[in-house]
């Protein structure tokens, strides 16, 4: 340890105050880079974090950290129910994304159960790490986005045939369907499963069908809306050809709207 002692003769007391003021300044700004290593935050936190989330698909996104002539490295963590409520200290990094070079993680496969989630994001260039940015309201999978399932109709020969987008394991489909004519009954049908053929009726040659669907999801209790109804026309050979495509939005439209449901 040493002592510097300072004498100032005839110096004004203001004076003397401004040197230390700078004194101390100089020592502080001199101080910061010392503080920037070993993993303490450097690096701006990612922003604007949100989830996008359509037919049961979840997306985090935030915008990008930018660093010239460098890749970023992102982490992400989030926090079910339990945690937040039982074991704040607790985050549980992403099953994809710890780390990702994108800015963006899909937290599908995270979030599992109809709950709030936390969810938060930090950035990583070599030893440098910035602070974590957290989402700003908690997600729950129910506010998801449900669509209309994608439609085909076809036939096996004497049969009105159907084939439903696959969506994957959690969804679950309600079919309307009806002969296009006045005072004709509108059918419904629950399909299991999207991507495979499934028959609906047997088809009268000559006569003209219609089809619609939604979707329904058990595990968030919510279905999308009808899909638009999609008509065809029987042969008299058999063979199937398009009799009205994409009737309005409702029960069909046209001659379609006094249906009774059997």
């Amino acid at each position: 340890m040493f002592q510097v002692k300072l004498s100032l003769p005839n110096t004004d007391p203001a004076m003397v105050l401004d040197v230390l003021t700078s004194c101390i300044m100089w020592f502080f700004y001199a101080l910061i880079p010392c503080l920037l290593i070993d993993g303490v935050a450097v690096l701006p936190a990612p922003q604007n974090l949100s989830v996008q989330s359509t037919n049961m698909k979840h997306l985090l996104t935030w915008s990008p950290v930018v660093v010239p002539g460098e890749i970023i490295d992102y982490s992400v963590e989030y926090q079910g129910e339990y945690e937040s409520l039982y074991m704040s200290h607790i985050w549980i990094p992403s099953s994809w994304c710890s780390p990702t070079e994108n800015p963006e993680c899909d937290i599908t496969d995270d979030i599992t159960a109809t709950v709030l989630y936390n969810l938060r994001v930090r950035a990583t260039l070599g030893s440098q790490t910035s602070a974590w940015s957290t989402l700003k309201h908690p997600f729950n999978r129910n506010s998801t986005i449900l669509t209309p399932p994608g439609l085909e109709v076809s036939n096996d020969g004497f049969h009105l045939v159907i084939k439903l987008e696959d969506l994957g394991p959690q969804f679950e489909f309600l079919v309307a369907y009806w002969r296009r004519e006045p005072g004709a009954k509108e059918h419904i049908k629950m399909v299991r499963n999207g991507g495979v053929p499934v028959l609906l009726e047997t088809a009268e040659p000559g006569a003209a069908y219609c089809v619609k669907a939604q979707t329904f999801v058990k595990a968030i209790g919510r279905h999308s809306a009808f899909s638009q109804a999609e008509c065809v026309k029987l042969q008299e050979n058999n063979q199937f050809t398009p009799e009205v495509n994409q009737l309005p939005k409702g029960r069909g439209g046209g001659l379609c709207h006094s249906h009774a449901v059997s």
